[in-house]
This record gives structure tokens, sequence and C-alpha cells, in this order.
């Protein structure tokens, strides 16, 4: 899905970027722990399943209130910190001119369950104690005031407008790797077409979540027993979630140079489609369909890739890739793991960063398709396939 782009489109530049993941927060702190190849796992806490853990982080640096913290869970308040990062990135934290009417797109999941909470109600039904009387109980006193048994997806969104004051119009998107293809997608269109000057997009997700390795294993799609990286992982395949938060401040080049903004990349596409992937080989055609619709500029260049490792999505994607051996391709799931919302925005800061450093980072898995790279990057494709629905890609590029 894309939309068609007029002569007067208007140029759509990254000026911010927020991560905080595993690997630790700041852009600084990420290209030192990818230039060094560094992988944090862990395969004990949840065992057999394996997460990639959030760094230690103190969230006072962006979310001051320890009301505010207390009434978020873990992936409110990682992406509340991500997004400060961003903004503080763009130079606008605090400038309320700026805040008060910039946009905010959200990717998000339905929240996380109070696993204590959970527990006890259960228990007490499976001793005969579970009366409405005692749930009605339960609920007034046990959960957050901003909980009904699950944190609603655009909480993340209303945080972000409570703590750091982006108080332009809302949107949040639900559907896991695809919601934060079409944030992105639509942030882009919006901005093009003059319909908003500047933006704050991005994703958060906590890895750490019994509930989400229990739902997920339903599926099969957890990465059991032992850490591999994505390219390397057997034929049953399997995501290690990650724990990641990651906003982008996207503003029209007019505005970001009528603030003096020193721009990051440029974001010139993002496309969109959903396979019917009952059929082998959907995954594949989709993203040959995609390709052409990015003006990408010649048969080398670079790649970042949200590669799973879910099978069968990943060995199509792989066929996809192989198509295109000139590419040299960077999968985030193996230095951050699985991290759904947040997947596509990484990618896309991870681009942004790359361009703005004059280098890709090297590669952290020694297969064919992840090669050294040593050209200086005008362009990175960034790929996006959700584990079991949804694919997308976008083109940014260097600003010269």
């Amino acid at each position: 899905m894309t939309e068609p782009k007029a002569s007067s489109a208007k140029e759509v530049w990254i000026t911010g970027i927020g991560i905080v993941s595993s690997l630790g927060e700041g852009l600084d702190a990420h290209w030192d722990a990818l230039n060094q190849k560094r992988v944090n796992v862990d395969d004990k806490r949840f065992a057999p399943y394996i997460v990639h853990p959030l760094a230690p982080v103190s969230f006072d640096a962006q979310i001051p209130k320890k009301g505010d913290q207390r009434q978020m869970e873990a992936w409110q308040r990682i992406g509340t910190y991500a997004a400060g990062l961003a903004l503080d990135s763009a130079g606008v934290k605090g400038n309320q001119e700026i805040l008060g009417r910039m946009d905010m797109i959200v990717a998000a999941g339905g929240g996380e369950r109070d696993i204590a909470v959970d527990l006890a109600i259960m228990n007490a039904d499976a001793k005969g104690n579970s009366s409405p009387a005692f749930l009605n109980e339960r609920l007034m006193n046990d959960l957050r005031p901003t909980l009904f048994l699950a944190q609603l997806s655009n909480l993340l969104a209303g945080n972000i407008a409570i703590v750091h004051g982006v108080c332009g119009t809302s949107r949040t998107f639900m559907g896991e790797e695809a919601a934060s293809i079409d944030a992105a997608r639509i942030a882009l269109a919006r901005i093009e077409s003059g319909q908003s000057e500047i933006a704050l997009v991005g994703a958060a997700h906590n890895g750490e979540r019994p509930d989400l390795l229990i739902l997920y294993e339903f599926g099969e799609f957890n990465l059991t027993e032992k850490y591999a990286p994505v390219w390397q992982r057997d034929a049953k395949g399997g995501f290690a979630l990650g724990s990641a938060g990651c906003f982008l401040v996207m503003e029209s080049r007019e505005h970001a140079e009528a603030r003096g903004a020193k721009p990051y990349a440029r974001l010139t596409k993002v496309v969109a489609d959903l396979a019917q992937r009952k059929q082998p080989g959907a995954v594949t055609k989709s993203l040959e369909a995609l390709w052409p619709k990015l003006g990408v500029a010649g048969d080398t260049g670079n790649l970042i890739t949200g590669a799973t490792g879910v099978e069968p999505v990943t060995s199509e994607e792989k066929a996809f890739l192989r198509q295109h051996p000139g590419f040299a391709v960077r999968a985030t799931g193996t230095m951050f793991g699985h991290t759904l919302e947040t997947q596509f925005p990484l990618g896309l800061a991870l681009a942004a960063l790359s361009l703005s450093r004059g280098a890709l980072f090297p590669p952290n898995d020694p297969t064919g398709l992840e090669v050294e790279k040593s050209d200086v990057p005008d362009q990175i494709v960034v790929l996006g396939a959700g584990h079991w629905q949804g694919e997308g890609m976008a083109l940014v590029e260097a600003i010269k």
C-alpha cells in the first residue's frame, strides 16, 4: 500500500532519534555497541526462553515524577523515556510552542497484564472464593487507576503527552509489526502533503513478560534453549523477544530549516503490503512487488531488516534478499531481539544514524547475507516483515 507522491510533496527529514534497548540508551551508546558487535541476552530468567533484556536505565532522567512512573507499566516507561530522548535529540524538548502543535503517531500493543493480580484471582477461583463482591474488591484495590486487566494501547501516547507536553493530534495503531510500518507511512504522507509540519513517531515493547512468552508459545514462535543469530536459527526457527523503545522526530524540511535543526537523514518512501501467507512464497512475492516502489538507485546498497527468525517467513525473506546480492544486509533481530511494534522504527533509526555517521555498522552474523561494507552509504533500505502478517519497506537517504 502506498500513496502517489505529488510533485509538490514536501521533503521529510528525520531530526530526532531516541533509542533505549538491551544495548543501552542514546545514539552514542548504540553506535558503540553495534560497532563492537555486542549482544545482550538472558537465557536463565525465563528458561527455556531467551530474551534481550532492557539495559539499566534511570527513568528519572526523562520521567521525573515518581507518580507518573508508578502508574505506568514497563512498556510505557520504556516508550515515554525513548520519546523524551528523541525530543532532546531534535532540540525541541521543553519548547511549548512546537510541542503544542507536534503530532504523535504511536504503534503499541494491548498493554501488560498484572500477573500478580491475575494469579490471585485465579487461585481464589480455584478455591471457590470468586464471588462478584470479591472480584469487585480486587479490581478496585489491586489494579492501578489506569488499568482494567490490561493497559490500553493509547495510554502510551497519553503518557507521552502528559510527561513531555506533546499536544498536537494523536493516533495509536495496533497490529504488532505492521502497526509501526503504518505509523511511519502515515506520518510521511501527512508531512509530505502539508497536513502536518512535525511529528513524533515510534513504539515501545517490553519483551520480559511471562504472559507474552506464554502467548507466543501457543504459536510456537519463541526461540528456546540456545541463542543464535537470526540467520543461523534451525528449521524450527523462532524469535527472542527484546525490550526496546524507539521514537523519531520527523518534520518538513522547511520547518526544520526555519528552526535551524540539523537532520540525520531524509525519509523518502514507506510502502506496505499484506500477503496471503497460506500460499508458499507469498512473502517473497510481496517484497518483490514492494521493491520497485521504493526508488532504489542501482543494484548495490545497504539494507537493514527486522527479520524475526520465525519460519517460514524468515526463509521467504531470505529468498527475496538473495535476489538482491549486491545489498549488504544487517538484521536487528540478532542484536536487539524481536521488538514487535518497535521493529520498524528501530530500523529507520539505525538507518538514519548510519547515514549521519557516514558508515553502515559491521555485520554481527557471518553469513553470505551479512558482508562488510566500506562505502559511504547514501541510501539505506529498511525492511520489516511480521512474524505472521504484514510486510513493509522504507527508503532512507543521506542529506548532502
